[in-house]
């Protein structure tokens, strides 16, 4: 019944580890690039240069046991169940982040802006917002 979610690319970006990736893509997180494998390119066609749209990744450095944090690690603050926040750490560690096209390459690989996520995070979907 259950089947296996399928990268469809991965993001290339500066940064290198979960310590330096600003808690949300609006606090100075860089322009990235999101490289979409071969079998994938066609699914990119009509995508356009300064379109927004969700992007999806697979937050694969996160601690899947997690199930409360404080938020935006305020040590002051009560914990809190992950539902409830946007923590990348939770059951399936799906990240959701709104980007703005910048350009886009035919050999697959689109420039979005402002991106919190580590180099070489699996992508698994894109989106229009409505």
């Amino acid at each position: 019944m259950y089947k296996t979610i399928k990268y469809i690319g991965k993001v290339s970006t500066r940064l290198v580890s979960i310590e330096e990736c600003p808690l949300q893509e609006t606090e100075n997180a860089p322009e990235a690039i999101v490289e979409i494998y071969p079998e994938y390119l066609e699914a990119t066609k009509n995508l356009k240069i300064g379109t927004e749209v969700l992007l999806f990744t697979w937050l694969h450095k996160a601690n899947r046991t997690t199930l409360t944090c404080k938020p935006r690690n305020d040590e002051s603050a009560a914990l809190t169940g992950i539902f409830s926040t946007r923590s990348p750490d939770r059951p399936n560690p799906i990240g959701i982040h709104q980007v703005k096209i910048l350009s886009i390459s035919k050999k697959g690989t689109i420039k979005i802006s402002q991106l919190e996520v580590i180099n070489g995070t699996p992508v698994i979907d894109i989106k229009p917002i409505l």
